[in-house]
């Protein structure tokens, strides 16, 4: 049985749901060793600003929620600092000479090269670029680095693909006997205020076992590298 994730409610900003860290990974049965994002953040998802991205817009979501996370736990220096609007974004791209001006007000999507730009140009924090040849390969080659990355960084990841081209924030990462998960928060909601549990319930944060990834998909995946004692 996978693991179950739970969302805790923050009131400190309105429609975007914040918290302080997800995953419970009890529900599995075997030994496991389970490393999370840790501290609070929000959660942002198509349309949460009034801009209908859908279709294109994931990139920049998964960006915004990792922002987020810096904005609350990078500290003193990115402390309170909120997270780039999509335009704000395209214009950076366009100013470091990324993408040509006609890529601004566009909907281009972007992908975990960008993100890694992104979070440069506005926080000043490095991120590392792990290529993963398949999803076959996630196992192998992603599980140990993402436990080392949340249990020495804590930050959020985001993940692309080829054949799985969609933008997802990876949270957690969990290991037992019976193979191992991902925690995936899905930008791709669109609708109005989720309120207390329920992204988790309608499955846009939920544990993913990686068989349910794209074998025959390569991917990208972006890891901020905050410095270690960040709170």
């Amino acid at each position: 049985m996978a693991p179950s994730a739970s969302l805790a409610p923050s009131a400190r900003f309105g429609p975007l749901i914040g918290n302080e860290g997800l995953g419970d990974a009890r529900r599995l049965s075997d030994p496991l060793q389970t490393s999370l994002v840790k501290g609070d953040y929000h959660y942002y998802h198509y349309g949460c600003d009034g801009q209908d991205d859908r279709g294109w817009g994931c990139g920049y979501r998964t960006i915004q929620t990792m922002a987020s996370w810096l904005g609350y736990n990078v500290k003193p220096r990115i402390e309170n600092k909120p997270p780039p609007s999509i335009p704000e974004i395209q214009q950076a791209l366009v100013s470091m000479m990324d993408k040509p001006s006609s890529f601004l007000g566009s909907n281009e999507w972007i992908g975990t090269f960008e993100a890694s730009l992104v979070l440069s140009y506005f926080y000043d924090v490095p991120c590392k670029l792990l290529h993963i040849r398949s999803g076959g390969e996630l196992e192998q080659n992603a599980v140990e680095e993402l436990h080392q990355h949340f249990g020495k960084r804590g930050c959020p990841v985001m993940m692309g693909g080829e054949r799985d081209n969609s933008s997802k924030g990876v949270f957690g990462v969990c290991t037992g006997a019976a193979g191992s998960y991902l925690l995936i928060v899905d930008p791709h909601y669109y609708g109005g205020q989720l309120e207390s549990g329920e992204a988790q319930r309608r499955g846009w944060a939920s544990w993913k076992r990686l068989a349910s990834f794209n074998q025959s998909s390569f991917y990208n995946l972006c890891l901020p590298q905050t410095d270690r004692n960040h709170t």
